[in-house]
Order: C-alpha cells, then structure tokens, then sequence
C-alpha cells in the first residue's frame, strides 16, 4: 500500500503516475516530473491518494514547480508552437504529402522532434535542411502510424468520452476481428472503428468476459428447462448474465438468468431446495 498521484502534460492528455513523495499538491497544481531531459513542469490531475495495490517504483514527483520552471515551459511551448508552423509554410513549399501531428523540443541539445503522418514513404532530406536553417536547431522527423497519430492528436471515440489511448493507455495491444465477432458486434468497420481507423482498442477490455461465458452458458439451440418452462436457447447477453430462451410453449421469447437454465445449478436446487438449505435439516 502507498500513495499515487496522477498528472498531464496536456489538457485531458494522458495521465502519468508519479509517486507524491511527501509533497501534497491539488488538483489544478503545476507539478514537477522526472524526465530524461530533467524536470519538467505538468498539471496535477489527481491528488495523491492511498492505494491498495503494490505500486513501487514509479518516479517520484519533483515538488510544486516554481516561477523559473513554468517560464521554461512556457518558452518551450512558445518555441513547439513556432517549429508547427514553420513546418506547416515548409512542407508546403516543399509540396510533400506530409502532415504535421506533433512537435517535440528539448531545450538542454536544442533539438527539434517533428512528428508527421504520410501516405507512404517520404524523401525529406531537404526538407530538414530547411527547417534546421529556419528554426536555427537541430532538427528530427519521425513518420508515425494512425494509431500513435490519433494518439497524439487526441479527439472523442465513438462513445463520446476521450480517446483511451490519449488518456490512459500505456500501449497498443493486438486487436483481432475475431473480438468483435465473439461479442456479437456487427463487422463493420464503420461500427467497430476508432478515430484512428483501426480495430477500436475497447474491443479488447470486455473480450475475456465473452470467452468466460461461451464455456459457462449453454450453446445456442441446446434445449434448456427455465422457471418460465422448456425451450431452445437462441442467444445470450452477456453483460447482463442471461440467456435467451424461444418457449416451447406459443414460441414466445423469455431472458432468464444464466444460472437458472444452468444444469448443474438445476441439480442442486432439486437436490438441497432453492435456498441450499439441507431437506433434512
């Protein structure tokens, strides 16, 4: 058990957890963070609370960041502001079909990481020789995919929250049509697709639960006895733990819990009573 705090670099950006260290901010507070460059200065987006689980080794919080540290931060952003638009008039002079997502710059070697999407690969040799003359630095291009562009860029999903992986998601794992297939999803991409056009990564979160429950729940067409009387089994929800009977009796459809067609539990209840009490007793 110990304590955890949460920050963003960016507004509704994903969150870092740091170890608060003995310092106490609130929410709102501009916080320092350990980096490989050095501090640097972010937003406090959860004060620090205990937590239950083992959560060694996380960086520990630099403190409140003081004046000369938010004039730093806002110089750099001043100057990844500039390096966007500076991009933007060069590549467009230079008509590549490049697009700027994201601008990095690291004060302490003067370097510029200009993050870009493409449709395929792009010779930009001269144009790097431009920006570092324009921008008077170093300069590096790095071409990403939709995801990590999505990622960047940041934007609301389908379900009208913020893009998990410009929140909380630490990596993108492997997401299969297979998923949706199991959760009964319509295979669609328009349906089952996030911002970035891929497979969304939600997909993966319930995908376990659906597996569980296709081993537990009878399979559709087995014939089951409910509480409602015989029927065949036409399909599941399974969020809600039940399964969907067609009556034998005037073909009517009824939802019964999953455990009330569940042969064993059937076996049980005839053999202790519905409350599992002994008969004896």
């Amino acid at each position: 058990m110990g304590m955890i705090m949460a920050v963003s670099f960016t507004r509704y950006g994903r969150l870092y957890y740091l170890d608060p260290g003995g310092h106490s901010p609130k929410v709102g507070d501009k916080v320092l963070v350990p980096t490989d460059a050095g501090p640097e200065v972010a937003e406090c987006v959860w004060a620090p609370q205990y937590s239950s689980e083992d959560i060694g080794g996380l960086p520990v919080c630099g403190g409140i960041a003081g004046d000369d540290h938010l004039a730093r931060d806002e110089s750099n952003k001043r100057r990844r502001a500039e390096a966007r638009s500076v991009s933007k008039r060069l590549i467009k002079r230079h008509t590549l079909p490049m697009k700027v997502v994201g601008v990095d710059y690291l004060d302490k070697d003067n370097v510029y990481t200009v993050y870009f999407s493409a449709p395929h690969r792009v010779d930009f040799r001269a144009l790097v020789r431009d920006l570092a003359r324009n921008l008077r630095a170093r300069v590096e291009l790095r071409q990403i995919g939709p995801r990590d562009e999505a990622r960047l860029q940041g934007g609301i999903g389908p379900c009208g929250r913020d893009l998990c992986c410009a929140t909380f998601l630490k990596d993108f794992e492997p997401v299969s049509v297979r998923m949706a297939k199991d959760q009964d999803l319509p295979v669609n991409p328009l349906r089952i697709a996030g911002a970035c056009g891929r497979l969304m990564c939600c997909l993966k979160y319930e995908h376990p639960l659906y597996v569980e429950t296709r081993y537990r729940m009878p399979r559709a067409g087995s014939r089951v006895s409910t509480p409602q009387g015989d029927g065949t089994v036409v399909g599941h929800n399974v969020p809600s733990d039940t399964v969907m009977v067609r009556l034998d009796d005037g073909g009517r459809r009824c939802a019964c819990p999953s455990a009330s067609v569940c042969s064993p539990r059937q076996q049980h209840e005839k053999m202790y009573g519905p409350e599992g009490g002994n008969p004896e007793g």
